[in-house]
């Protein structure tokens, strides 16, 4: 990596195609490597660059699918042309690997263009037209056609966890873009230089184009009041998020009290329980506890789909299961934790577990500063079901394992859940018949339910799912994966008796 070429972040805020520091300034806090000063952010920074995308919306909402779909592929273009210098800060602010982080670039870019090559189909559009029918009795029917239409300037907040693909060019940005709605980014503090590499890319890329400067702003953070004044903008027409339940909600609840109320799509994360059925388990319990504790510590938990909570039936199998999770846990050496904060939050969160009445340790360790090892803990299906706090997140590599009475018992237990992102049932032919009954309760409770794996993995394309019940997210009939993600941003027109020279070119035909 010595070789390598180096970012060296400003610090500053890119507003409408210009670079503005702030008043005051923070710190960056990398795991490798000083710190750098980084402008805060403002309420006059946010109205700044709202303004400029409300501007830029008139021009680039009609621009052609072709023109935005070239828009996106020279952002991806930007970002690969800029690769070692993104993985290099990267890694020195998240402590991430460069391999996840390369892989995570790719993700960026293929998002990118596979909205790209989503918006030129057309289907998207939803294209209808009912025609005219002037002689129908007893009253005509005037000519109807509708259309998706882009909402406006969107808000988007990055994410701790994924600094590419779930931040300043993430799915969010992407597929708002897509849709013909100019972007205001507020970056995560976690890693303002990635950030702003990336936003580099982008201006890049709207310059190469020639489209609207305040088609993206993004404003570092570091103010409290930034992400409210964000939200809280009249000419905010939604709002994309990932993150955690409790400053999501913050989020959500202030948009709804807004005189003119906008959909806040936020994903909050879930504990993605897995069922194990009694036939999988006697065939392979412990060759799935080995791969759980894989999944579990993949990225040091810090994945919303990690598999927090297995629940399995009582007896022999379910002791060999832990026991294989036990021992593969065991021979996980600690890692690095994205921030302090996070790494906080995760020990706090396993010593409220630990805590609680009727839940056995089976694994504990020692976690320093921003360095995370495993825990595992255990507890009957009762005690599981008369204690909501068992089933709340923590956002770490920490398992727990549900034992059930029954199958009966399991089954009730995937009735109490709340809202999750996933649900996994690992089953073998012989449970075929009692995963029958429990796939209605997992299609009700998740946005995508699995058999035989782990949901660590969120595959970008057209068929993913990656939102579900609140808490999991805030709109249950979104997702922020895939190309159905755009249409969080696009609402329906219709157009009456609308001269051809006046409809959207889609239409005209």
């Amino acid at each position: 990596m010595g070789s390598e070429p180096k970012f060296h972040p400003h610090g500053q805020h890119l507003i409408a195609g210009h670079w503005r520091a702030g008043e005051g300034q923070f710190t960056s806090a990398p795991v490798d490597g000083q710190g750098h000063a980084v402008s805060k952010g403002s309420t006059a920074l946010v109205d700044q660059a709202v303004q400029g995308a409300e501007t830029a919306f008139w021009d680039y909402s009609v621009t052609s699918r072709a023109a935005r779909a070239a828009f996106l592929n020279k952002i991806a273009d930007e970002i690969e042309a800029r690769g070692p210098m993104i993985t290099d800060i990267g890694t020195r602010e998240t402590g991430l690997p460069a391999a996840r982080l390369e892989g995570e670039r790719g993700r960026t870019t293929g998002q990118l263009r596979m909205f790209a090559a989503h918006i030129l189909k057309e289907d998207y559009l939803d294209l209808r037209h009912d025609a005219a029918l002037p002689d129908r009795a007893p009253l005509p029917r005037p000519d109807l056609r509708m259309m998706q239409r882009p909402l406006g300037p969107v808000a988007v907040f990055g994410a701790s966890n994924f600094p590419l693909a779930f931040s300043t060019a993430g799915g969010d940005t992407a597929s708002a873009l897509a849709a013909g709605c100019p972007a205001v980014v507020k970056a995560h503090e976690a890693h303002p230089g990635t950030a702003e590499i990336i936003a580099e890319a982008i201006l890049a890329a709207i310059r190469a184009c020639d489209l609207p400067e305040g088609v993206f702003s993004m404003i570092h953070g570091g103010a409290y009041e930034v992400g409210g004044a964000l939200v809280q903008h009249p000419l905010i027409t939604a709002v994309g998020f990932t993150g955690s339940l409790k400053g999501g909600r913050a989020l959500f609840d202030l948009c709804a009290a807004r005189p003119t109320p906008i959909p806040f799509f936020g994903e909050l994360g879930s504990v993605n329980p897995m069922f194990l059925m009694p036939a999988a388990m006697a065939a392979r319990g412990a060759a799935i506890g080995t791969a759980w504790a894989g999944s579990l510590t993949m990225g040091v938990g810090q994945f919303c789909t990690n598999p927090g909570i297995a629940v399995v039936i009582d007896g022999a199998e379910a002791d060999a299961f832990v026991a294989a999770a036990s021992e593969a846990l065991t021979a996980t050496a600690p890692q690095v934790m994205l921030t302090t904060g996070i790494a906080e939050a995760y020990r706090n969160g396993v010593k409220t577990i630990g805590a609680q009445n009727a839940v056995r340790e089976v694994l504990g360790t020692m976690c320093d500063n921003r360095d995370a090892a495993p825990y595992l803990y255990e507890v009957s299906g009762a005690d599981w079901l008369a204690n909501d706090a068992l089933g709340h997140e923590v956002f770490g590599p920490m398992g727990m394992v549900v034992r059930a009475r029954d199958l009966a018992q399991m089954r009730e237990i995937a009735l109490n859940l709340e809202g999750q992102l996933t649900c996994t049932l690992h089953m073998d032919d012989g449970d075929l018949a009692e995963a029958r009954t429990f796939l209605p309760i997992l299609e009700r409770k998740a946005g995508r339910v699995l058999a035989n794996g782990f949901p660590t993995g969120v595959e970008v394309c057209d068929a993913m799912v990656h939102g579900g019940p609140y808490p999991a997210s805030t709109n249950f009939g979104a997702t922020s994966v895939g190309s159905l993600a755009i249409r969080r941003f696009l609402r329906p027109v219709c157009y009456q008796n609308m001269p051809e020279g006046l409809l959207p070119s889609e239409l005209a035909k």
